[in-house]
């Protein structure tokens, strides 16, 4: 593994201690996971590909472990441990261990997780704050904040009746940052003929994960990453797509649903002006949803409580298409990057995921995470 270099050692811990402390005075308690943890996880959330970018063993007993890539999960499963269906606000500070071409495969992350606050915009907010706080820390005062909202997106596609595989597909194409053409009329009904037929009746109406880890277990066993270009996942989800033509003949995107997505892409700005797009978008195509309409209400209240930390929202950039990590985010997201730049300190609302990993009480949670390198940055 890459280690730092001679003198970048004693930067490097004064810098972690500078922002630990910071984390810490706000309120957040200092823990540290463990760096062994179960692989499953992690698989199941981004798909058996990320078994090429994280360092993987096994135990006595044959299950199989990996350095922990990233501290998200971790300090949820320590919160099933520690504080079950409790409400909880940690820290952390320490190595994380992945593959990546252009970056040690050992780095520093240090962030915060809050887990259980029922006050959903304005503990958004607080940790959008907390984030820019420790970024000045070091004198990053003038970063580019861009904002999404994954809840708004998947309320959207629901008010747009999108069938189910169309919107997994759509929202992978939105997360990679491609086009809708490949979704756009391309769940494409089967023929008695179609090889896959049987395959195709067998999973109409499954759990997209189940099927999802089922052809990445089988491709696995073979020794198969990706087949024309396409990794596991993205086989399973054509598979899935096809079957859901299958039962409804045909669940693509239509032309007018394709249209009214890109221009939801195409909104960006600063969050005021944003919402008003949004809102007119909604308008425009006489969508009645619930959820839709609680989202874009959480939307301008998170912009409320953003505003009211005296942060300067007006600098600020929502972005339609923006979408992070599918299989983690929820609701609000960001990245706050400098220049052109890697992100320096990211994050989110994951309300799903301690459910995903055993809670019995639903919890929300949200947190984010710095690149201690890149933020402390030579020169600074």
């Amino acid at each position: 593994m890459t280690r730092p270099e001679a003198g970048e050692t004693g930067a490097g811990d004064a810098a972690r201690a500078r922002l630990s402390a910071h984390l810490a005075a706000a309120g957040y308690r200092p823990v540290t996971p463990p760096v062994l943890q179960p692989l499953e996880p992690f698989l199941e959330l981004s798909g058996e590909d990320i078994r090429r970018r994280i360092f993987v063993t096994q135990d006595a007993g044959g299950a199989e472990l990996c350095l922990r890539p990233e501290f998200t999960i971790p300090v949820c499963r320590l919160h099933r441990a520690e504080a079950d269906g409790r409400a909880a606000d940690y820290s952390y500070c320490g190595p994380v261990f992945r593959l990546a071409a252009d970056e040690p495969d050992e780095f520093f992350q240090a962030g915060i997780e809050s887990i259980g606050r029922t006050d959903t915009p304005a503990a958004d907010a607080e940790v959008l704050g907390l984030a820019l706080e420790g970024l000045a820390l070091f004198g990053r005062t003038d970063p580019a904040v861009r904002l999404g909202d994954m809840g708004l997106t998947v309320a959207l596609l629901d008010g747009l009746a999108v069938p189910p595989a169309a919107k997994r597909r759509t929202l992978r194409a939105l997360a990679a940052g491609r086009t809708l053409d490949a979704v756009t009329n391309g769940a494409e009904g089967t023929r008695p003929e179609d090889p896959h037929a049987g395959l195709l009746a067998a999973i109409q109406g499954q759990d997209p994960r189940g099927v999802r880890a089922f052809v990445e277990d089988v491709l696995a066993i073979a020794g198969i990453s990706a087949v024309g270009g396409r990794s596991a996942g993205e086989i399973a989800e054509r598979f899935l797509a096809k079957a859901s033509a299958q039962a409804h003949g045909g669940a693509g995107l239509n032309a007018e649903n394709r249209a009214l997505l890109d221009r939801y892409r195409a909104i960006a700005g600063h969050p005021d002006a944003a919402a008003r797009d949004l809102r007119a978008l909604v308008a425009d195509a006489n969508i009645r949803h619930d959820a839709l309409a609680a989202a874009l209400d959480l939307f301008e209240e998170r912009t409320g409580f953003i505003a009211a930390r005296g942060l300067p929202i007006e600098r600020f950039r929502f972005q339609g298409g923006f979408a992070r990590n599918l299989d983690y985010y929820t609701g609000f997201i960001f990245e706050v990057t400098e220049g052109e730049g890697p992100t320096l300190v990211g994050g989110g609302r994951y309300d799903g995921l301690l459910g995903h990993l055993g809670s019995p009480v639903p919890l929300p949670a949200v947190g984010c995470t710095f690149w201690i390198e890149r933020v402390a940055g030579a020169g600074r």
